[in-house]
């Protein structure tokens, strides 16, 4: 599993992730569970919707060190 997400990538995803997170928290709703997606695609740097589309965030140097 090559990584295809670069760091401002990843820090969209946290953001976003801790907002769904806090609204599902705020309104009392198990939608907030969503945020469990943008956060485990951040932390494992690696997105499958990439792949098809061959979309990568990463720099270079960063792909070849992860292999």
């Amino acid at each position: 599993m090559k990584c295809n997400m670069g760091k401002t990538d990843k820090v969209v995803r946290i953001v976003v992730g801790v907002v769904i997170a806090v609204l599902g928290i705020a309104f009392k709703s198990w939608w907030g569970l969503l945020a469990v997606l943008p956060l485990g695609t951040a932390a494992a740097g690696w997105c499958c919707l990439y792949v098809p589309f061959k979309i990568s965030t990463a720099k270079k140097e960063t792909v070849a060190k992860k292999a």
